[in-house]
C-alpha cells in the first residue's frame, strides 16, 4: 500500500471529535448559566418619576439649605447634562400599590422633575427604618438641628426612650437629650433659634440654662439682634450674669441690715416709753398724797393733773403741790 492510500484509510477510520461551530468544546451550557454570578441584574432599575412619593416623615425639613429652589435648580441643570449619577434608594409604598416611597435622594428626585426626566435610576431597599434616614443624613452632616430634635420628638411619641433612640443612630445619649430641650424652648430662645441666630446646640442649652437662673436679663439681652450668639458671647453673658447677682446680693445684704438696726433703734425706743411708762411721781396736795398724771394734758400752764388715792382726778396748781419722789410705777416711798 502506498502512502497516498494509506492516508486515505487512516481518515476513512477516525471519528470527527467535533461539529458545527464547535460548541462541545466549552462544555454544558446549563452549568454556565448556573455560574453566572450572583449580583446579575442587580443593577439600579430606571423608575417612573410618576410613580415615586417622597417620605412624609423624612427627616430634612423643606426649610433645609439643600432644599432651598436655587439649590434644587443647579443640581437639574447637572441632571440635564449628565443624568443622575448615583441612584435614589427607594421601598415599596405599602399603602398604595405599584409606588415606592424615597429612602434617600429626594433632592436628586426633585432636581430630576425639574430636568424634565421622566424616569430615575434607584434601587429597591425594602429592609429599611426611620433611623436609616437620621444616620445617613449624619454620617454627611445634612440635617439641621431642628430636623434632629424633630426626628427625636416623633420617636419619643412612639415610646422610644432617649437610650434606644441613641443608639439606633449611632450617637450618645447626651447627643439626644441636648436636642430634646430643643422641641420645649422658652419663647424668646425659641424666637432666635428659628430666626437662624445660632443653630449649635450646646449654646441653645447654656442659653435655656441662664434663662431659668435669670429670664429677665436674657430676654432683655436677646433683644439686641445686633448680638451674635455663640460660646464666647454666651461666656460673657453669663459672667455679667454673675456680676448682677452678686450686686443684687449686696444690696439685699446692706437692706437687711438696714432693717436689723431699724427694729433694733425702734425695740430701744419701745423700751424707753415702756420704762418712762413704769415710773411714777408722788405729790403731796394740801397733805393728802397724790400721784401726777403724766399722760393727761393741764389746760394751761402752771397747773398738773393728780390723782389721789381715793381714785379721784382733778386739776391743781403746781405752785401748791410739793415732790415727794420719783419711783417705780406701784411703788410708793
Amino acid at each position: 500500500m502506498n502512502a497516498s492510500n494509506a492516508a486515505r484509510k487512516t481518515q476513512q477510520t477516525e471519528k470527527p471529535t467535533s461539529v458545527g461551530l464547535g460548541l462541545a468544546k466549552i462544555g454544558n451550557l446549563s452549568s454556565l448559566l448556573r455560574e453566572r454570578p450572583a449580583s446579575a441584574g442587580a443593577g439600579p432599575l430606571e423608575i417612573d418619576l410618576d410613580k415615586i412619593d417622597e417620605d412624609p416623615d423624612q427627616p430634612r425639613r423643606l426649610d433645609n439649605p439643600g432644599f432651598a429652589s436655587e439649590s434644587i435648580k443647579e443640581l437639574a441643570e447637572t441632571i440635564k447634562l449628565r443624568g443622575v449619577k448615583t441612584p435614589i434608594s427607594v421601598r415599596v409604598n405599602r399603602s398604595s400599590e405599584g409606588r415606592y416611597l424615597i429612602n434617600h435622594g429626594a433632592r436628586r428626585y426633585r432636581a430630576s422633575k425639574l430636568a424634565g426626566k421622566t424616569t430615575i435610576p434607584s434601587f429597591i431597599d425594602n429592609d429599611y427604618v426611620s433611623s436609616d434616614q437620621v444616620i445617613e443624613n449624619l454620617q454627611r452632616n445634612g440635617l439641621t438641628a431642628r430636623e434632629i430634635a424633630d426626628f427625636i420628638g416623633r420617636e419619643l411619641s412612639r415610646g422610644q426612650k432617649q437610650y434606644e433612640i441613641a443608639k439606633s443612630i449611632g450617637k450618645s445619649a447626651s447627643f439626644v437629650s441636648q436636642h430634646v430641650t430643643l422641641l420645649d424652648l422658652p419663647e424668646p430662645i425659641a424666637e432666635a433659634f428659628s430666626a437662624g441666630r445660632t443653630s449649635d446646640v450646646t449654646v441653645i442649652n447654656e442659653l435655656v440654662t441662664s434663662y431659668k437662673k435669670q429670664p429677665n436679663e436674657v430676654i432683655a439681652w436677646l433683644q439686641n439682634e445686633a448680638e451674635e450668639i455663640t460660646r464666647s458671647s454666651i461666656d460673657r453673658l453669663r459672667g455679667f450674669m454673675e456680676e448682677q447677682r452678686g450686686q443684687d446680693r449686696d444690696k439685699e445684704n446692706e437692706e437687711s441690715a438696714g432693717r436689723e438696726d431699724h427694729k433694733g433703734k425702734t425695740k430701744k425706743n419701745a423700751t424707753s416709753v415702756t420704762s418712762e411708762k413704769k415710773l411714777s411721781v408722788h405729790v403731796l396736795h394740801n397733805k393728802c398724797p397724790a400721784l401726777l398724771v403724766l399722760t393727761k394734758k393741764p389746760t394751761s400752764q402752771g397747773k398738773a393733773w393728780l390723782r389721789f388715792e381715793d381714785g379721784r382726778e382733778s386739776e391743781e396748781d403746781l405752785s401748791r403741790v410739793t415732790l415727794i419722789a420719783v419711783a417705780e410705777a406701784g411703788k410708793t416711798r
